[in-house]
């Protein structure tokens, strides 16, 4: 449908409509996805429940009895037609700090031994640039960034944890993300950040947002222990 070419739509179920935008992670196309979003927030069409952004599609979740399936599409191709005219707000940039290594980063040294370079090296890399936050998923709070420097690419675990602790700094591939509470998980622990990544009290809950930067820094155990209290 639409402006571009390679957008597909997808039913889901009878509520749902799937907008991909394409089939790689991209800047471009996660920029499509923003703009998409925002655009229907604006136009506020009856029938439009929700809209969940990802990393290259659009999930919308609509009211069929209201807004029938044909006619979504039809309000979509004409929001679609004038996207490139949607203003992005400029990204917010927050920077956290993080205890690296130790009981606080279990993958650090395997990660350093994988790459042939210091643990050093591991975190001066993960500090060096500001990531793109391409969407806010898995669960409540955790943002998927990128890209990673193109030396601190790394796979999964080959076996996931059953437990990785709330605040936990980790990377594969060319991903960085930070695990908003306790669950399991298959990335590359580099260390761990004592800033709440979701708190439902506030609006919004989640401190990090979508199509903002993060820039990571190092901090000592004793900073870690002074932030936390």
């Amino acid at each position: 449908m639409g402006l571009y070419p390679k957008t597909i739509s997808y039913l889901m179920g009878d509520r749902g409509l799937l907008l991909e935008f394409g089939d790689e992670i991209s800047r471009e196309i996660n920029q499509k996805v923003r703009r998409m979003a925002l655009a229907i927030q604006v136009e506020d069409v009856a029938g439009i429940i929700e809209t969940v952004p990802t990393y290259r599609s659009l999930l919308i979740i609509y009211d069929p009895l209201i807004l029938p399936i044909e006619n979504l599409k039809r309000r979509l191709k004409g929001i679609e037609k004038g996207l490139q005219q949607t203003p992005l707000p400029g990204p917010k940039l927050t920077r956290i700090p993080v205890l690296y290594g130790g009981i606080y980063g279990p993958d650090l040294e395997e990660v350093a031994r994988v790459l042939q370079i210091s643990s050093e090296k591991v975190i001066q890399l993960h500090c060096s640039i500001p990531y793109l936050i391409y969407m806010i998923g898995f669960m409540p709070g955790y943002p998927y960034m990128g890209e990673l420097p193109q030396a601190l690419v790394v796979p999964r675990l080959k076996t996931p944890r059953l437990v990785v602790p709330k605040g936990s700094v980790a990377i594969a591939q060319r991903q960085t993300g930070i695990y908003s509470m306790e669950s399991p998980g298959g990335w590359q622990i580099l260390g761990r950040t004592p800033v709440e990544m979701f708190n439902p009290e506030k609006d919004p809950p989640s401190l990090l947002q979508m199509g903002d930067l993060v820039q990571f820094y190092a901090v000592t155990e004793k900073e870690f222990e002074h932030w936390s209290e």
